[in-house]
């Protein structure tokens, strides 16, 4: 179902007007502000704008939408890369190595290699989005809740990569994060559970405020037990110098990361509910495990950061699919922008395709021309944010944390998730004394819901014999076999590296 010559020149037309230009423009500039600051995801921004979209014309304001979408998500890297505060849930496994490669004197080529490689990943996915949505929307319409289940768990392999040298804190964190997802209203039976009472907590406890605790909290505490450290790396961020981009043999090494990471990001969109933040982590993870040199994840390796910052931005055409074609969000922003279609009348499946193909089709090329604009600005502001990270830290501080409450509180409105955040924060920062993984907290809590509910829902659907209806899913079994050798993995490396130096 592609783009023929009769809606060719229509969607030029759409595009070419001033208000489609300004609210592309407007979606970049404002997406990359928004998902640099903590706690300021690009699904509020979709929220807070789409009442105000409403007398816009179809084109503009899914343009300003879905710019900002993907915007946001690279904007979220800048600062994880420059002072470890993930702007948005998806930019967590970008701070492990883009905030290594800043203290390492390096944060000018993350930035570059972020900006780059998000705009790739973003390009692709949006590409396959105009050309396979119809086919491709079929394959999650074969996913029902055995496979979503098994998806979870296959993501929860990630914790004992993170946790090299130290297996068990790792699982120990994960442990920690999927109790903490048991928090809140049971998913089968609306019956309250660990709430003690307290009626904020029916609700579960909120990822973001969580996530800007165990990241950004804890980083400023760390550093603030450690203000002549700080001080001397202040001044190596502050002389910065260097080429914004890789080097060319640094390019040839990067292809086969971007090329899986781009892939991983689009597949992880297709399936709902994964978003953003679970790619980049498969993809970090994958590249870690096809890496000559695991040891250096998490230690400024250029291809940790290449691998989360593709997948990241490849789930945004990604997610998009299942949303135009069956109106299935595949992430949290993508469920607001399916309010957003009908609020302007549209209708998500064939005829979105078919009757209102000027509109859609001119959508789809502004999310692409959004990325390649990104790409732009990111490479043109390189240099001026990097002066971000050269700010004293007793200055820095402060900020951080002033922008950690605004944006706990302003997710919900809720003092709550305020109280949450500074929990979380001291929770982090005793966890990463004792050198446990927060990331391995923050990934439970991602996928221990949806392990639940598929869990739960499969053991309704098997009727008492869960192991056979499993093997009788063919979808089931080549998940299955992705767990094992992911569970593998890691004794085969081992093993490997002690043949080689046996050898």
């Amino acid at each position: 179902m592609g783009i023929d010559l009769s809606i060719l020149s229509a969607v030029l037309s759409e595009l070419a007007s001033l208000d489609v230009i300004l609210m592309l423009f407007a979606g970049v500039i404002g997406g990359i502000f928004l998902g640099s600051l903590p706690g300021l995801s690009a699904t509020m921004g979709i929220a807070l704008l789409i009442p105000i979209t409403f007398g816009m014309n179809p084109v503009a304001a899914l343009v300003l939408i879905s710019a900002i979408y993907t915007s946001a998500i690279y904007g979220g890297s800048i600062t994880a890369i420059l002072i470890h505060t993930p702007g948005t849930p998806s930019s967590a496994a970008t701070a492990m190595d883009g905030y290594q490669m800043t203290l390492q004197g390096r944060g000018l080529k993350a930035l570059g290699t972020s900006t780059v490689c998000s705009v790739i990943g973003g390009v692709v996915s949006a590409v396959a989005l105009l050309v396979l949505a119809p086919p491709l929307a079929q394959v999650s319409l074969k996913f029902s809740a055995p496979e979503y289940f098994l998806m979870a768990v296959f993501g929860l392999t990630i914790i004992s990569s993170l946790s090299t040298g130290a297996m068990l804190k790792g699982l120990s964190g994960g442990l920690f994060g999927l109790l903490v997802g048991l928090v809140g209203v049971d998913v089968m039976t609306a019956y309250p559970r660990f709430t003690f009472g307290v009626a904020e907590l029916e609700n579960g406890i909120s990822l973001i405020p969580a996530m800007i605790g165990l990241f950004s909290i804890s980083q400023v505490l760390i550093q603030a037990e450690a203000l002549t450290t700080i001080k001397s790396s202040e001044s190596n961020i502050a002389e910065l110098k260097g080429s914004v981009f890789p080097t060319r043999q640094e390019w040839r090494n990067l292809w086969p990361t971007i090329t899986r990471s781009s892939v991983i990001g689009l597949l992880v969109g297709i399936l709902p509910g994964a978003g953003g933040d679970v790619a980049s982590w498969v993809a970090y993870n994958e590249a870690k495990r096809a890496s000559k040199n695991p040891e250096n994840f998490g230690k400024g390796d250029i291809d940790g950061l290449a691998a989360a910052e593709t997948a990241n931005n490849a789930v945004t055409g990604g997610a998009m699919i299942p949303l135009l074609t069956l109106g299935i969000p595949g992430s949290a922003a993508t469920a607001v922008m399916l309010g957003g279609l009908y609020i302007h009348g549209l209708q998500p499946g064939h005829e979105l395709f078919t009757q209102n193909a000027n509109i859609i089709y001119a959508v789809i090329v502004g999310l692409i021309l959004a990325n390649i604009l990104m790409g732009i600005f990111g490479l043109t502001l390189a240099k001026q944010i990097v002066k971000v990270a050269s700010v004293p830290f007793a200055i820095l501080a402060p900020v951080i944390i002033v922008l950690s409450v605004v944006g706990s509180y302003a997710i919900n409105n809720n003092m709550f998730d305020v109280y949450v955040m500074v929990a979380f924060g001291l929770i982090g920062y005793l966890m990463r004394k004792a050198s446990f993984s927060t990331a391995a907290v923050v990934i439970a809590m991602i996928l221990g819901s949806m392990a639940e509910m598929g869990y739960r829902q499969a053991l309704v659907m098997s009727k008492g014999d869960v192991f056979s209806y499993y093997l009788s899913r063919p979808i089931s079994l080549v998940i299955i076999v992705l767990i094992v050798l992911a569970l593998l993995s890691p004794v085969v490396q081992k093993w490997r590296i002690r043949r080689a130096a046996n050898a």
